[in-house]
């Protein structure tokens, strides 16, 4: 048996969290389009029968403009610190830049752990375009372990990824419980679907003033009902508006979204109330970041 910890680095929205979901083989970490959506390291965990992955998904590296950026940088430099094997991930489609240079040389500060090259998104790009981004991650360092393209979404090659970093891990028992796929609080996995539901058609600066906390769980006596009660966060009057919607649609529609993928989470139906309330520049208070887990 071998067992260890991975993470995925890179730059926000290079398609670390829908790598981690698509190993694990079920939805453990959110997924958006707008970038630095992941703030927590999430831990997702893939059992085989010749050994155990956890892997630890992290906010994605980026130039911190508030103290919540700096916070998250500063939660992927202590991940990088604690894990076994770090695995760069670029994307096909786009060409190796200075943040990706960046990255790749901080590694240096990890000896520790080895170091995998991941060129993802493979389903979006040409024969072409994929064997360029090869050749220039594969130049980024001279100790990959190993150079590896794969799309999460179509499942090309995820096997060989997946036994490739195995293979890395250090000899062991395995870290979780088998059948175990994440170490996630429920009510933390349920802030997350919301918070990724409210995410879906806004723009702009919005997605990064939007938290999610959780007021209660409670199952219904003689029903079959769950009670959740959850306050969507954000900076501004206005940006209260907008979550709201035109006579509460938005909220409504954020609520369908979000219950959607609560209930097979908790296996019953679900009444959720969302209450929009202000907290006024949180991303840069720092009483109001430990108040929202940060």
């Amino acid at each position: 048996m071998r067992s260890g910890f991975v993470t995925f680095v890179g730059r926000p929205n290079v398609g670390k969290s829908t790598l981690t979901n698509a190993l694990v083989g079920e939805k453990v970490a959110i997924t958006s389009a707008k970038p630095q959506t992941t703030r927590r390291a999430i831990r997702g965990i893939v059992n085989r029968p010749v050994g155990q992955l956890v892997i630890v998904d992290t906010p994605g590296i980026h130039k911190p403009r508030t103290l919540l950026g700096q916070r998250l940088n500063d939660l992927v430099e202590q991940v990088l610190g604690d894990v076994d094997v770090i695995a760069l991930c670029v994307p096909a489609g786009e060409k190796v830049g200075p943040g990706d240079r960046r990255i790749a040389a901080s590694l240096d500060g990890y000896g520790r752990a080895k170091k995998v090259a991941i060129v993802t998104k493979t389903d979006d790009a040409s024969k072409d375009e994929i064997m360029e981004r090869l050749m220039e991650v594969d130049s980024l360092r001279e100790d990959w372990a190993a150079v590896i393209p794969l799309s999460a979404v179509s499942g090309d090659q995820l096997d060989v990824l997946a036994d490739e970093l195995l293979q890395l891990m250090p000899e062991g028992p395995a870290l979780y419980p088998e059948g175990m796929t994440t170490d996630e609080a429920i009510e933390d996995r349920i802030a997350e679907i919301i918070r990724e539901s409210a995410l879906e058609g806004v723009r702009d600066e919005l997605p990064h003033s939007i938290a999610v906390t959780i007021e209660d769980i409670s199952e219904r006596e003689d029903s079959d009902l769950t009670d959740v009660f959850a306050n969507i966060v954000v900076e501004r009057d206005s940006q209260k508006a907008i979550i709201i919607g035109r006579k509460g649609s938005r909220l409504k529609d954020v609520g369908a979204r979000a219950r959607a993928q609560i209930e097979p989470l908790l296996g019953t139906r679900v009444f959720l109330s969302l209450h929009v309330r202000v907290a006024k520049e949180w991303q840069r208070d720092p009483k109001q970041l430990g108040r929202l887990g940060f």
